[in-house]
């Protein structure tokens, strides 16, 4: 665990908070420590900002938040990997490799040095995850209680949370011990998971917002409204292929092991009688992998299913002998290792403090930045980074006296393509920003963009030709 933790944390505090979701969540929670509460369900995650909110009370450091949310994600594989070795019977030298092999997914590397709310979603999935396998194994009212508690705090933090419940039906259907339908369970089991609507709904409601306006997220992103800046506007977008090119190009090729090693274990089920840890794993795995399939798609879309398939590989190594897995295993967190290095560290250094000074110096007053507002923490007012979409707002905001603009290449990243005009004109200064052109960052913005695999990385590689990504347009 100390050696995962160390991965996560290595060089995170010269980065910069990696996306706009992290850095208007850093800029909520201080909203929300000092009692505005306007975005208290941003994303459907109030528990997300108040647990968050007493640290804001100390320090607005981001780098405090973001190294507190990492050590979040490493707890949270330390639950999964605890749970599976206990199990599954793991020696104490195999839970070692367990973790490690797991600790050392690219995706969850890279997703657990950010400020969102998948540190603390993996971390509820994967309680969650040992709740129910406990649920199925003994059918009594504390063990479905339990689970619907880790489902409860889970739709607190993350609205993805509400696909776990058709897998849950299905696994329920497939216990076929009706535990839920018995003494009254399922309304106790509602009432649980309405609680927080009710409650943190109320709190919405003293602070001035409508009592709707949580589901209300629910349904915007089902159905949006209109299409967002990039243009995309749909939610379903069926790609069989997405993520499994994912995992090929960037994940260890251990993972497949994990992914397809269960399927002859599909001939021995028979309905009604237990679930092997196995066939447990692999159907939330699959289940996962299917459903998330369907919608638009960017790596996060599997957040919880990475862990699974590195254990289900670790499970299916046991056959070997001893000095087989040790090898095995350390020759994959090895290469994982170095895929962190290529894609993670060497991308990680920030230039966004060195633009934070020259504008100081040059007594810039507010900015206009091209969609992305990573300059934000490292400006002394709050409100001093303003994000526009297009060339018509930042010639509005040029009209109302602000000077300088930062052409921030994360609207490559993001596609919103509306700044050609901007392009054009000449920088009094230019910066590297190398995450700007990491592949990750943009696959991990596709959901935004409704882009293909193939189309995403096209992008990035036309983002890697610009020698700069942060220039400043003095006006």
């Amino acid at each position: 665990m100390l050696l995962v933790a160390l991965v996560r944390l290595y060089g995170l505090a010269d980065a910069a908070l990696p996306d706009y979701d992290s850095v208007r969540n850093w800029q909520i929670v201080q909203e929300v420590a000092h009692g505005q509460l306007l975005h208290l369900f941003h994303h459907g995650s109030p528990l997300f900002s108040l647990l968050y909110a007493p640290v804001a009370w100390l320090t607005t450091d981001y780098r405090v938040f973001q190294h507190l949310n990492a050590l979040v994600a490493v707890a949270a594989l330390g639950l999964l990997a605890s749970f599976i070795a206990r199990e599954a019977r793991l020696a104490g030298w195999q839970t070692a490799l367990l973790t490690l092999l797991m600790g050392t997914s690219l995706f969850l590397t890279f997703s657990g040095r950010d400020f969102t709310m998948s540190s603390w979603s993996l971390l509820c999935f994967a309680g969650l995850l040992r709740a129910y396998y406990f649920r199925l194994q003994h059918a009594t009212a504390t063990t479905l209680y339990r689970a619907a508690g880790w489902l409860m705090v889970g739709l607190c933090f993350n609205y993805k949370f509400l696909l776990t419940l058709p897998i849950l039906s299905v696994l329920e259907w497939w216990q076929a011990d009706n535990l839920l339908w018995r003494n009254g369970h399922w309304w106790r089991v509602a009432a649980l998971l309405l609680a927080p609507y009710l409650v943190l709904g109320g709190v919405g409601v003293l602070a001035g917002l409508p009592w709707y306006i949580w589901p209300a997220i629910y349904y915007k992103v089902a159905f949006p409204e209109a299409a967002n800046a990039a243009g995309r506007a749909a939610t379903i977008r069926p790609d069989g292929l997405y993520y499994l090119r994912y995992l090929w190009d960037f994940e260890s090729g251990i993972v497949w092991l994990g992914l397809l090693g269960p399927l002859l274990g599909l001939l021995r089920l028979r309905r009604g009688a237990a679930l092997p840890l196995e066939m447990y794993l692999a159907v939330w795995g699959w289940c996962l992998l299917a459903g998330m399939s369907l919608l638009i798609k960017a790596p996060r879309g599997l957040l919880w299913a990475y862990g699974i398939w590195y254990a289900l590989a670790m499970l299916q190594l046991r056959q070997l002998p001893k000095v087989g897995i040790v090898v095995v295993v350390l020759g994959a967190v090895g290469l994982n290792v170095r895929r962190i290095q290529q894609e993670i560290y060497a991308y990680s250094p920030t230039s966004y403090p060195a633009v934070a000074a020259w504008l100081q110096h040059h007594k810039a007053g507010p900015v206009i930045s091209t969609v992305g507002i990573g300059l934000a923490p490292f400006r002394s007012a709050s409100d001093s980074v303003r994000a526009v979409f297009s060339d018509q707002q930042a010639a509005f905001l040029r009209r109302r006296g602000h000077r300088y603009l930062l052409l921030d290449n994360y609207w490559r990243v993001t596609n919103v393509a509306a700044f050609d005009s901007l392009r054009r004109l000449p920088s009094v200064a230019a910066w590297p920003e190398p995450l700007l052109t990491s592949p990750l960052l943009f696959l991990e913005h596709s959901e935004f963009t409704g882009l293909s695999y193939e189309q995403t990385l096209a992008r990035q590689r036309a983002a890697h030709l610009d020698s700069a990504q942060l220039r400043i347009i003095r006006w």
